[in-house]
C-alpha cells in the first residue's frame, strides 16, 4: 500500500496530494476500534479459508487413499464445523463492514457539503450543479470505497498470500518457484496499464457529470420546453450525452478487462504447468494426489491475493481521479470568514451605514461599489433603483455577508458586520426576492423554514396576517398539506405571501424586497406593499425594483450608478 501511495503522490502535486490523503484518513482514524475488530474477523476468516485445502489433502491422502474411515469421518466433521464458522464470520464481517463504510461515506459527504454551504454565490454561478452533484455523490463514494474496502481487501490479501505461500513451500518448494516467474510479469503489466486506466476513468467521470447537469437543467424547465415544442430536441441531447457516456463506459470496461485478463491468463498457464509437473510426480509415486490438489488450490489462493494487491493500481487511479475532483471543491476559497470572537448582536433599531465601501467581482471589469458612503436610517422605508446588472442584488449580498467589501466597512447599528456572528446577522436581515424558494414538504414546514422553533400558534398568526387563509383552506390537510416540488402549482401572489409570512416569523430588524413583486400585477403589488408596511412598521425596509410604483411613498430613494449610491429626488408623480 505504501508503494501505491508513493506513486499516487508522485503523479500529482506532492503537497496537495498529501493534504488530500490527510483529509481522507482524518475520517478513518476515529473508527480505529471498529477497524481493529474487522481486521480480527478478516484474519479469522482467512485462516479458516487457508485450512480448507489442507483438510481436503488430509481427507484424500490419509482417509480415502489410506482407506481409513475414521480419519475420513473426522476430517469431514471438521470441514463442516469450519464451513459453518466461516459463514458466521463472513455474515458478521459484512454487517460491521457495511456499517463502518456507511458512517465514513456520510462523514465525508457531510464535510464536503458543509464546505459547499460556506461558498459564495459566485461559486455556484460558475459551476454546473450536475457536476457538483457528481462529485458529491459518485466521487465521494469512490473515495470511501478505496479508503475502507481497499484497506480490508489489502489486509485479507496479504494474510492469504503469506499463508498460501507458506503452505505451498511446505508442500513443494520446487513448484513454488512458478510464483517467482509469475509475479514480476504481472507487476510490469499493471504498471504499464495504470496510466491508461486513469485517463479513461477521468473521462468517464466527466461524461457522467454532463448527464447529471443536463437533467438538473431541463427537468425544472419542463413546462417551458413543452411550451416551446422542443421535447424532441432535448430528448436528442440526452440521447447524445447517453451515447457519449456509454461509449466511454465501454472503453473503461475494455481497459479494465485487459488490465485483469492478462494476469489471469498467466495464472492459468502457471496452474497448468503445476498440474503437469505435479501430476507426473503423482504418477511416478513420488507425490500424493491430495498434496497436488492442495498445492493447486493454494496456488489459486496465492495468485488471487497477488492480483488483488496489484489490482489496487486500478483502484488507486480511480480513487486519485475522484479525490482530485473532490479536492477541487475543498480547495475553493471561502469568501467570508466567521469572526473568531463575535460580538453580541446589537439590539438597535436597524440602522445600516456604508463607510467608504468598495467591491468588485473577481474576473469582471469595473467596481460595483467605489468608496460608497451612505446611511439607511433605522425604521425607514428605503428605495434602491438602478439599471439591470449595476449591482443592486450584490449590495444586498454584501449586507448579508455573502461577500465582504474589498475596502471600507458596513455597520449595523454601529457595529461592523464582520465582527458579528454570521448566522445571527442573516437572521437579523430577511430577504424576499423574485426567486422565492419553496421546498417539497408541507405548507407549515415551508413557512417555518427560517424559524424551525415556531409553534402552531405562530404559524396560524402569520397566516392570518399575510392573508393566506384561502391557500390553507384549499389544501386537503391545511397547514399540513403538501406543496409539491418547488410549489409549482401555486400562484406568484401565493408564493410571495408565503415568503412574507416566513420573513414575519423570522422577526428581522431589516426586511429587503429584491424585485419581490416583479411577477405580479400592479394592483397585487400595491396590496403586498401595503401589507408589508403594516406588518413591518417601524423596521427598516429596503425595496429594490425597476417599477416606479414599487418605489413610491418611500422615506429615502437611493440610485446605484457607476459604483456610487446617491440620493435621488422623487419625481412629481411620486410625491
Amino acid at each position: 500500500m505504501g508503494g501505491l501511495f508513493s506513486r499516487l503522490i508522485e503523479s500529482s502535486d506532492p503537497v496537495l496530494m498529501r493534504q488530500a490523503l490527510a483529509w481522507l484518513y482524518g475520517f478513518v482514524r476515529p473508527h480505529r476500534g471498529a477497524i481493529g475488530v474487522l481486521l480480527a474477523l478478516s484474519l479469522g476468516a482467512s485462516l479458516l479459508a487457508l485450512a480448507q485445502p489442507w483438510l481436503v489433502k488430509t481427507l484424500i491422502d490419509e482417509g480415502l487413499l489410506a482407506k481409513d474411515y475414521q480419519t475420513l469421518w473426522h476430517m469431514a466433521a471438521i470441514m463442516i464445523v469450519a464451513g459453518l464458522l466461516g459463514t458466521v464470520l463472513a455474515g458478521v464481517n459484512r454487517y460491521l463492514h457495511t456499517r463502518l463504510s456507511g458512517r465514513i461515506l456520510f462523514a465525508l459527504r457531510d464535510d464536503l457539503y458543509r464546505h459547499l454551504q460556506r461558498l459564495s454565490p459566485t461559486f455556484y454561478g460558475r459551476r454546473r450543479t450536475g457536476d457538483i452533484l457528481s462529485r458529491l455523490d459518485g466521487d465521494v463514494a469512490e473515495i470511501q470505497r478505496f479508503a475502507v474496502d481497499s484497506l480490508f481487501s489489502a489486509v485479507s490479501a496479504l494474510i492469504g498470500l503469506v499463508g498460501a505461500v507458506a503452505l505451498m513451500l511446505m508442500l513443494s518448494w520446487q513448484l513454488s518457484l512458478l510464483l517467482a516467474l509469475l509475479i514480476p510479469l504481472e507487476v510490469l503489466w499493471l504498471r504499464w496499464m495504470r496510466r491508461k486506466v486513469e485517463r479513461e476513468v477521468r473521462s468517464l467521470r466527466e461524461r457522467s457529470a454532463d448527464v447529471s447537469s443536463f437533467l438538473v437543467e431541463t427537468l425544472p424547465a419542463m413546462k417551458f420546453i413543452q411550451a416551446a415544442g422542443q421535447q424532441q430536441r432535448e430528448a436528442d441531447r440526452l440521447d447524445r450525452l447517453g451515447q457519449g457516456y456509454m461509449g466511454q463506459l465501454l472503453k473503461v470496461q475494455v481497459t479494465e478487462f485487459f488490465t485483469q485478463a492478462v494476469p489471469g491468463t498467466l495464472t492459468s498457464w502457471c496452474r497448468a504447468c503445476a498440474f503437469l509437473v505435479g501430476g507426473w510426480w503423482v504418477i511416478q509415486g513420488t507425490w500424493q494426489l491430495g498434496a497436488l490438489i492442495a498445492f493447486s488450490t493454494y496456488m489459486g489462493m496465492a495468485v488471487g491475493p497477488v492480483q488483488s494487491l496489484l489490482g489496487l493500481y486500478v483502484a488507486v487511479q480511480r480513487m486519485a481521479v475522484s479525490l482530485g475532483r473532490v479536492m477541487e471543491l475543498k480547495r475553493e476559497a471561502v469568501a467570508v470568514r466567521e469572526a473568531d470572537d463575535p460580538r453580541p448582536m446589537p439590539q438597535g433599531p436597524g440602522e445600516l451605514r456604508l463607510d467608504a465601501v468598495s467591491f468588485a467581482h473577481d474576473g469582471r471589469q469595473g467596481k460595483v461599489l467605489d468608496k460608497v458612503d451612505a446611511c439607511l436610517p433605522a425604521g425607514a422605508k428605503v428605495a434602491i433603483s438602478g439599471a439591470s446588472g449595476v449591482g443592486k442584488s450584490t449590495l444586498i449580498d454584501l449586507l448579508q455577508r455573502f461577500y465582504d467589501p474589498d475596502g471600507g466597512r458596513i455597520l449595523l447599528d454601529g457595529v461592523d458586520l464582520r465582527e458579528l456572528d454570521l448566522q445571527a446577522l442573516r437572521r437579523r436581515i430577511a430577504v424576499v426576492s423574485q426567486d422565492i424558494v419553496l421546498f417539497r414538504g408541507t405548507l407549515a414546514q415551508n413557512l417555518a423554514y427560517s424559524t424551525p422553533q415556531a409553534n402552531r400558534d405562530d404559524l396560524e398568526r402569520v397566516v392570518r396576517l399575510t392573508r393566506l387563509e384561502s391557500l390553507v383552506q384549499s389544501l386537503p390537510l391545511g397547514l399540513d398539506g403538501l406543496l409539491g416540488e418547488r410549489g409549482q402549482q401555486l400562484s406568484g401572489g401565493q408564493k410571495q405571501r408565503i415568503a412574507i409570512a416566513r420573513a414575519l416569523l423570522q422577526q428581522p430588524a431589516i426586511l429587503v424586497l429584491d424585485e419581490a413583486t416583479s411577477a405580479v400585477d400592479e394592483a397585487t403589488e400595491r396590496e403586498v406593499i401595503a401589507a408589508i408596511d403594516q406588518l413591518f412598521a417601524g423596521r427598516t425596509r429596503i425595496l429594490i425594483s425597476h417599477r416606479t410604483s414599487t418605489l413610491a411613498d418611500t422615506d429615502l430613494h437611493l440610485e446605484l450608478l457607476a459604483g456610487q449610491l446617491r440620493s435621488k429626488e422623487p419625481a412629481d408623480h411620486d410625491r
